[in-house]
């Protein structure tokens, strides 16, 4: 699986820098037998710093890094 869908609904919803949503909800947007890899695949962003993460009282969240906007979108028109 590649970086893209999880990078083209994350910029789709504008979930960047200060705006995020639950890690557990972003693979419900995927078939559930993917789900698993989904996860999988934002913790790797994670790890890269495509994506920040934000602890909060709800459990983890997570946005697109503003820092490398110009690389995610240069990604998501790259895989398109």
């Amino acid at each position: 699986m590649s970086f893209k869908p999880c990078f083209g609904i994350m910029a789709r919803h504008r979930w960047w820098g200060g705006k995020h949503k639950a890690f557990d909800n972003i693979p419900k947007g995927f078939p559930k037998e993917l789900w698993k890899d989904v996860k999988h695949e934002l913790e790797q962003l994670i790890k890269e710093g495509f994506v920040i993460k934000k602890p909060t009282g709800h459990g983890l969240h997570i946005s697109l890094n503003v820092r490398m906007k110009a690389e995610i979108e240069k990604i998501i028109l790259q895989e398109s």
